[in-house]
Parts: structure tokens; sequence; C-alpha cells
């Protein structure tokens, strides 16, 4: 629970206080905005990840850990209903409190509601893109045995994926959330909430479909994103 709420929490950090820099150096080219905030997202993104992916599998994302309850749930792997509650819930407190420090770091209202309105069918539809691809990558790395590849293909994703979608790319409801908590560059109006998440739900059904259409369903001996906490040995004491 620590490692998903801290991963989103500085996911989240990096994404806004990224684009709270990139308005205050580039104020004139939104363009150029884009890039830094992307950039730094990338970076900071498989960084979190490999840092943190021995502990929590690094979801930062419900719809991720909505996936992975769903294909194991069967098959006995990943989470249980009830490490996917906890799992949200501290994903979604943790990108609050993110864009809270980020507001709080740029000397910046605590908390300074978005009036970005992202409100229209056609950045819904990227939203279904974006997190359909996040899901398709995140799974088909688990299914074929490559998670060690994880920081740079999602890392690598998600900064492509801010480029090619309407809506560059959020593809994570708990991450929406907190970025409706700041007016930068990077915000969004809380009544733009609804739509963004329901798509990105959306997307990720669609993900999990494209994987299990590749790989078929899985079974016992399929292997989980998420590494056991057993797993998780401290160093000895001299």
């Amino acid at each position: 629970m620590l490692a998903e709420f801290l991963g989103t929490a500085l996911l989240v950090t990096v994404v806004v206080g990224s684009g709270i820099m990139a308005q205050t150096l580039s104020p004139q080219d939104v363009g150029l905005q884009l890039l830094e905030n992307s950039t730094a997202t990338v970076f900071g993104l498989a960084v979190l990840i490999v840092v943190l992916g021995p502990v929590s599998g690094a979801h930062f994302n419900p719809v991720v850990s909505l996936a992975d309850w769903w294909q194991g749930r069967r098959s006995g792997q990943g989470l249980s209903g009830g490490h996917l509650g906890g799992y949200i819930a501290a994903q979604v407190l943790g990108a609050i409190g993110g864009a809270v420090l980020a507001n709080a770091m740029f000397d910046k209202p605590l908390v300074a509601w978005s009036d970005t309105q992202r409100s229209s069918a056609h950045l819904w539809l990227g939203e279904v893109v974006a997190t359909a691809g996040l899901v398709l990558v995140t799974f088909c790395l688990t299914r074929s045995g490559r998670t060690t590849a994880a920081p740079l293909a999602v890392g690598g994703y998600i900064g492509a994926a801010y480029w090619f979608t309407s809506s560059t790319s959020f593809a994570n409801p708990a991450v929406t959330i907190g970025r409706a908590f700041s007016d930068s560059f990077a915000g969004i109006a809380p009544a733009s909430l609804l739509g963004f998440i329901a798509s990105q739900l959306v997307g990720g059904l669609i993900g999990l479909a494209l994987v299990h259409g590749l790989f078929g369903r899985p079974t016992a001996g399929t292997p989980e994103p998420v590494v056991p906490y057993q797993a998780v040995q401290a160093p000895p004491v001299a």
C-alpha cells in the first residue's frame, strides 16, 4: 500500500510539477510545454517502476490493478479483492497528495481546482486508445515473461501517447483525479473527470481483451505483475 501511495504521489508530482515548470519556462509555446511535460513524465515513470516495482508491482493505476485482479480471479494469481480495494485507495490518495505537493513546491494554492475543460468525444476516444495500449503493453510483457523491460516499454509508450492521442494520454483514473487539484498545464476540470475515467475503464477492458486474444486466458501458472511481499527480503543484519 505504501509503495502504491508513494509511487502514484510522485508520478503526479512529476506530471503536475513539470507542467507548471513548462508554463513558466515556455509561456508562449504550447508545443514546447508538452515536450517538456512528456519528457519529465517518461523519465519519472521509468524510475518509479524500477524502484518500487519489486515491492508492489508498480501499478500506480486503478485500471492496471483492476485488470490484474480480473485476470487472476480464477487462476488464483494477481490481487485479491481486498488488496484491490487497498491499492485503489492508496493510488487515489497518493495522486491527490502528489498534486498538492507540486502546488506547494511552486508556491501555488495547495488545492487549486483546474478550469481546463476536457469534455469532448474525440478526447474520450483518445483516452480509450491510450488506456487500451497501456494495458496491452503492461500485460503482454507479463504474459511473455519480459517484465524487466517494463520501465523502458511503459515509460516509452506513455511518452509516445502524449503525442499521438488527442487527450495527451492520462490513461489513469487516479492520476486524472489528482490532476484536477492543480490549475496548471496538466490540469483537468472536475466536471470533466467522469468522461475521462469512464473512457479509461472502457480502454482497460479493450486492452485486456486484446491480451487474452494474443495469449489466451491465464492459467494457474501464469505470472503476475505483482511481486509477492514475501519475496522482498531485508538485508541481513551484521
